[in-house]
């Protein structure tokens, strides 16, 4: 384990009680992060490895641009990046409205479990 070390000017005790104290939390604090910071890749490169949809797919093979599908959508360039990455993914309506853009079945845009 680490330690740090820490200069101290002992006016009182209470002093170096706090030092401590907020070297501890700090400790707690830097500990948890990490855990979450472990967790959140975990389930980053499980849910990766699993493409929920295959709006990317279509897309290429009709060669139609992120962009164009962001203005006919009425939404920005990120959200529909993130849909077509599978960082997000969208609701039933907007899965059924990019399928009558890209002129498609909605069962095409979703990628099967099988």
């Amino acid at each position: 384990m680490r330690y740090k070390r820490f200069f101290i000017i002992r006016t009182n005790d209470n002093m170096v009680f706090n030092i401590m104290f907020y070297t501890i939390y700090f400790n707690i604090f830097f500990f948890y992060s990490i855990i979450f910071y472990i967790f959140e890749n975990i389930l980053n490169a499980c849910t990766m490895d699993k493409p929920m949809n295959r709006i990317k797919e279509v897309l290429e093979e009709k060669g139609i641009k992120q962009t164009w599908l962001a203005e006919k959508l009425g939404k920005s360039f990120c959200i529909v990046n993130s849909y077509v990455c599978n960082r997000r993914q969208p609701s039933l309506d907007i899965l059924f409205e990019i399928a009558r853009i890209l002129q498609v079945d909605p069962k095409e845009l979703i990628k099967s479990t099988k």
